[in-house]
């Protein structure tokens, strides 16, 4: 807070500008006067006010620090001017400035339109000056005028600015510090994309409770509905209390943007009451459920966090000291392939498949609520249950808008496939990590059987995928073993004409093909060939997904590399294609057993028994790297533990997974004292090094994170993983799974 004369400011705060002229001391701009003075971010802050009486009242309150006889007064010698007027008045305003705005001053607003406010700078300045760079801050109340001025108004709120591509950084970095001084989170977003977000998640709103509490008002019963309306009706209509005028004005002013959202709500609505009028109970569950679940998701995937981009990630650190014994009986979470595919080959079936044993982490969540946004009904997940409503082959609907697959390259490799035949358009997006992730593998054979499908810069996402195209089945012949792009093409010649097959150089996990014969599609293999001919149906049937091999490789691990350790993983999924993490273990010495052996969907599964064991370093077989090939971090740290040399080749498909597993593992050894020799396609371990204290930076990669918990059993001192929020995308529970066996872990940032 702002020091009373006489007194020190300890903390000393530079000031970031000298003089901020605010023009409109209502509530938003006598906040912002306010906040800036008590935070120490300008030398002097001057209002300006049409209302002689509000302008005088906001130098007797200390909101300003000098009362400006007009606007122009105000703007002359300022390095920064901020519109805090209502938008209708935002033209006049520009042109009473202009002749006094200093070379060097930086214009701002804040209203809640930036399309109004740039074409009104344009009319008075004739361009957009690169010191002009609109804003809004996404906070408020149903309170007005100077009286209701708070300096904590913005503190946890979102400011938004939309900055055009001439304008000084210098300028931008120091009006997003002075927000950020004010409490607030910067995001910048183009205009107009901020007017069609505004448009529909607060002008919408605005205008239904306006509305609706017009309406109800104008009822016989007027009296009795509002004393017995219930909370939901109080919390939502709220805002109906707010400025009617300041509404007025950004209704008009945002105009197209409304207009479409409106429209669009208007239609879906209709929809609702045809739906109500024809007890058509389908549809009704359909749009029900599809909201519940999107609200539920996304405000899981964003953390609370409304207006931040889908690719912010809180920080989370692990924080492990060593030493420790495994022991006890636990099942880790479902299959993430299956459950990714029990979503997709469901909602394409006839009729209604349930899942059991659904893995309930990020990138299956983004799997199912793609589909819920192509139409699908799907009930669920609760524990692990999700009840599938299919559409049909031929059944997915057009979304509104980008498809947001998280962190997830199965999905998205895989979704490339099922939207390449579709009759409507799509775009596959994800986060910051899968932006980087290289598609090429996929569209390049899918643009072969005529698939139209561009990608950004270096074949990475977006991945846009134009509809219409008829495909045609081909051979393909891949060059580096991989299920995803395996999977993707066969997906893609359900829909071709003629027969599409797939050879591998090395046998991968076959999940797909065990899964599309559970759904009754005859899939034909050869040795190292699959295929499949378009034109079939799928047939719902009931899927119970194991648990996961690869999540059950950081504890085969760890029960193998720390002293006296006894633990049984239950019901675990044992499909020949995804054993090698078992098959190299055994090769190194560990001690598993294989108990409960049976068939369950069509999927091997059994319960193991890992005891500790003297392990011994190996040259690894290349024939089981693609059966390994999500499991070799966690390897890395068995390697390590072991006595002699490990040797890792032909794994090249390790640099291309969220990161490259072979670098970001051997620079985490490292941090811990261990030497290792990277080479192009794998890595040399000795065996018997001491794992030191250490931090080690997991770039984002779940697998990199888990695997460095378990190396703290062995660690001689404590272990700090950073960036290690993407955990819950594979692991949802990994944390307390890990105490629970006897790992000492904690996780600080995490929820």
């Amino acid at each position: 807070m702002r020091p009373a004369d006489g007194e020190n400011n300890v903390s000393e705060v530079q000031p970031l500008f000298q003089r901020v002229a605010v023009i409109g001391l209502g509530l938003i701009g006598g906040s912002l006067a306010r906040a800036i003075r008590d935070n120490g971010l300008a030398v002097t802050v001057v209002g300006a006010d049409k209302r002689a009486d509000e302008l005088a009242l906001g130098t007797e309150l200390g909101i300003i620090d000098e009362a400006a006889g007009s606007v122009a007064d105000a703007v002359a010698g300022s390095d920064l001017v901020v519109l805090a007027v209502p938008v209708k008045a935002t033209r006049a305003v520009l042109a009473e400035i202009r002749p006094h705005l200093g070379e060097n001053a930086v214009l701002t607003d804040v209203g809640s339109t930036k399309s109004s406010f740039v074409n009104d700078v344009r009319e008075v300045f004739g361009d957009l000056p690169a010191k002009v760079i609109p804003g809004h801050p996404i906070a408020g109340s149903e309170k007005s005028g100077i009286r209701a001025a708070n300096p904590e108004l913005f503190a946890n709120h979102k400011v938004i600015l939309t900055p055009a591509e001439n304008v000084g950084q210098p300028d931008l970095e120091k009006l997003r510090a002075l927000w950020e001084g004010c409490g607030a989170t910067v995001l910048t977003m183009s205009v107009a994309y901020h007017d069609e977000v505004l448009a529909a998640t607060s002008h919408l709103p605005h205008l239904i409770a306006f509305s609706l509490v017009d309406t109800l008002a104008g009822e016989d019963e007027n009296l009795d509905i509002f004393r017995y309306a219930a909370g939901g009706f109080r919390d939502f209509t709220r805002i109906a209390a707010s400025d009617p005028v300041m509404w007025h004005d950004i209704f008009l002013s945002n105009r197209d943007a409304v207009l479409r959202v409106i429209d669009h709500f208007t239609h879906d609505l209709d929809q609702l009451r045809t739906a109500i009028a024809d007890q058509d109970s389908a549809t009704l569950l359909r749009v029900f459920s599809r909201a519940k679940a999107a609200r539920e998701h996304f405000s899981k995937m964003l953390s609370g966090q409304a207006y931040v981009t889908n690719n912010s990630q809180k920080q989370v650190t692990f924080r492990l000291q060593p030493g420790g014994r495994i022991s006890g009986e636990i099942r880790v979470p479902g299959d993430k392939s299956i459950s990714h595919r029990s979503i997709m080959l469901g909602a394409l079936a006839d009729g209604i498949t349930e899942v059991k044993g659904f893995l309930e982490g990020e990138d299956s969540l983004a799997t199912l609520q793609a589909f819920r946004d192509m139409g699908v009904t799907i009930e669920g997940p609760d524990a692990g249950f999700v009840r599938i409503h299919g559409v049909g082959i031929n059944g997915l609907q057009a979304p509104r808008g980008p498809l947001y697959l998280g962190n997830s390259g199965t999905a998205m490799r895989l979704f490339s496939g099922l939207l390449a035949a579709q009759p409507f358009d799509s775009e596959l997006t994800g986060d910051e990590s899968l932006s980087k992730r290289p598609m090429g593998r996929v569209a390049d054979p899918l643009r072969a059987m005529g698939a139209v499908i561009d990608t950004a810069e270096g074949g990475r996402p977006p991945l846009k995928i134009r509809g219409g195209h008829a495909l045609t089945g081909i051979h393909y012949e891949m060059p580096v073993a991989s299920a995803q792009v395996k999977s993707c093409l066969l997906l893609a010649g359900l829909y071709a004409e003629g027969v599409t097959s797939v050879t591998e150089p090395a046998p991968t996990r076959d999940h797909t093909e065990r899964m599309l014969e559970g759904f009754g599609y005859h899939v034909h293999r050869d040795t190292a060939t699959a295929s499949v001919t378009g034109g079939g149906r799928l047939t719902a049937t009931a899927i119970d997904v194991p648990a996961d091999i690869s999540s059950s490789a950081f504890f085969l691990v760890a029960a193998s590399i720390a002293p006296d350790s006894d633990l049984t993983i239950r019901h675990v999924g044992m499909n020949p294609t995804r054993v090698g993490v078992i098959n190299i273990l055994r090769m190194m010495g560990a001690n598993i057993e294989v108990l409960e052996e049976r068939v369950i969907g069509g999927e091997p599964v059994a319960d193991l028994r890992v005891r500790s064991a003297e392990l011994k370093g190996i040259d690894i077989p290349e024939d089981q790297v693609p059966l390994a090939i999500d499991e070799f971090p966690v390897l890395f740290i068995a390697a390590v533990c072991a006595e002699g040399r490990t040797v890792l080749r032909g794994a090249e498909e390790l640099r291309v997974k969220e990161s490259d597993r072979i670098q970001v593992m051997a620079d985490g050894l490292t941090a811990l004292g261990v030497e290792t020799t990277v080479t192009p396609d794998g890595i040399i371990i000795d065996g018997g090094q001491t794992m030191t204290a250490g931090t080690v930076n997991s770039h984002g990669d779940h697998r990199i994170a888990m695997a460095f918990s378990v190396a703290s059993l062995r660690a001689e001192g404590d272990i700090e993983v950073t960036d290690c929020a993407n955990v819950s995308t594979s692991f949802p529970g990994f944390v307390a799974l890990a105490k629970q066996t006897g790992i000492n872990i904690a996780a600080e940032g995490a929820e």
